[in-house]
């Protein structure tokens, strides 16, 4: 049995249909981002522009971050331990989840070594503890939440992405007396869309459900606190459970859930992607509670990002590139074509100095391949009118097209793909 070609064959399926992902090297600057140090395969190195970066605030880079970061490792060291349940709680992580409670304005937190590994542990845990639990499940989720959906066991229904209407149907045929669990996002990070959150909670407490919604794409850049959209919209209080993550508005690594004390307390007893994992060093716990306490107050990083988002929407569309209207900081750029977009990508970089991640199938529909933009308050002016240039550059060598039907583009998305397997994000 040849193993090594089994292996070799899988991977090159992938490069056949220009899928097959390429990880830049690059060294990001500390007190220079979004400049970073990028090295090409023979090591030659030179600065480039990030564009793509999920540090939406730029936080990563924050001095009071970086300043915990540094005094908690010498002074406790660099690692956990191991587990929670062998080696105890460290006290920067009891800070971090309380913190990270009062944000929410929830009885209690609980903190994960990632954002994906929160929502595969709380959705499995939460709907396997629900005695004859029905999921409910927006179609564009991201990966985590359909492998937690997944992982239950339990029953599952897809409805449309945020429409409501096929929830309701899905919700009354299923019954008010039956448990349900209602999974959803509130910012979708390919299309930049949002949830009708409000809608939803209505239909959870009209047909008994319990929500829980994904907000890693918002906590930290939108609400007066930063606690995502929910709070933007004074809905935090309607929705049970609220997961987001360490690792984007706050510039660190990690994931979390805040709901009830009984809901927290039962996912950290039977989780065992919980129980098992080592827990967070201390040093990344205390830089992740500086930067949510920081933001908790400051306003200017929000502000100055939903300023540059929107700059970059206005100065990319009036150039007549085919940006997605979007209501958040999401930019996407649309190319349509796998092939070309990792093209434009890589013309992008080796000509221009600019880094964006291609994002082709599957994490995006056929036919909607895009280049993903994300500003972030310190991209400048500058910055932004060199990147206009550069697209523009790009899209006339490789004569992309420039004139989609977006509308059309978001229609298709409500009902493209079959409503049982669905497997995105990013």
């Amino acid at each position: 049995m040849d193993y090594r070609g089994i292996f070799d064959d899988a991977v090159d399926a992938l490069r056949s249909e220009k899928r097959y992902r390429v990880f830049a090297d690059l060294e990001r600057v500390a007190g220079d981002f979004p400049r970073a140090i990028y090295r090409d395969s023979a090591d030659n190195a030179r600065e480039i522009t990030i564009w793509c970066s999920n540090d939406y605030l730029g936080m990563g880079q924050h001095p009071k971050v970086i300043a915990a970061m540094q005094e908690t490792a010498g002074r406790i060291g660099a690692g956990a331990g191991g587990t929670r349940n062998i080696s105890g709680t460290n006290r920067p992580l009891v800070e971090l989840e309380r913190s990270l409670a009062d944000l929410h304005r929830k009885e209690a937190a609980l903190v994960f070594t990632s954002g994906f590994v929160s929502n595969e542990a709380s959705i499995s845990t939460i709907a396997r503890l629900i005695p004859n639990c029905l999921i409910l499940s927006d179609q564009l989720n991201h990966a985590s939440m359909i492998q937690g959906v997944r992982q239950s066991g339990m029953e599952k229904k897809i409805f449309r992405h945020n429409d409501v209407a096929h929830l309701r149907e899905l919700l009354a045929a299923a019954g008010k007396t039956r448990p349900k669990l209602i999974v959803f996002e509130s910012v979708y990070s390919m299309d930049g869309d949002i949830a009708p959150i409000e809608a939803i909670a209505d239909l959870a407490d009209e047909y008994n459900a319990l929500t829980y919604i994904d907000e890693v794409h918002a906590v930290g850049m939108y609400g007066p606190r930063g606690g995502g959209i929910c709070e933007r919209d004074g809905l935090m209080d309607r929705i049970d459970v609220i997961e987001g993550t360490l690792a984007k508005g706050f510039g660190v690594m990690g994931g979390y859930i805040t709901a009830n004390a009984s809901i927290v307390d039962a996912v950290r007893s039977y989780a065992p992607e919980f129980i098992f994992t080592t827990a967070l060093p201390p040093a990344l716990c205390a830089a992740a509670h500086a930067s949510i306490e920081h933001l908790k107050t400051s306003t200017a990083e929000r502000d100055g990002h939903q300023r540059q988002a929107n700059r970059v929407k206005h100065v990319l569309a009036e150039a007549g590139l085919p940006v997605m209207a979007t209501s958040t900081h999401i930019v996407p750029l649309i190319v349509g074509d796998a092939r070309q977009c990792k093209a434009a990508s890589d013309m992008l970089m080796e000509r221009h100095g600019i880094y964006i991640q291609p994002i082709n199938y599957p994490t995006v529909p056929k036919g909607t391949e895009r280049l993903r933009i994300t500003p972030t308050p310190y991209h400048t002016d500058e910055m932004i009118a060199e990147l206009r240039d550069a697209l523009n550059s790009v899209w006339e060598t490789l004569d992309l097209k420039r004139d989609f039907d977006m509308t059309k583009l978001q229609a298709n998305k409500l009902t493209a793909g079959d409503l049982t397997l669905p497997s995105v994000g990013g």
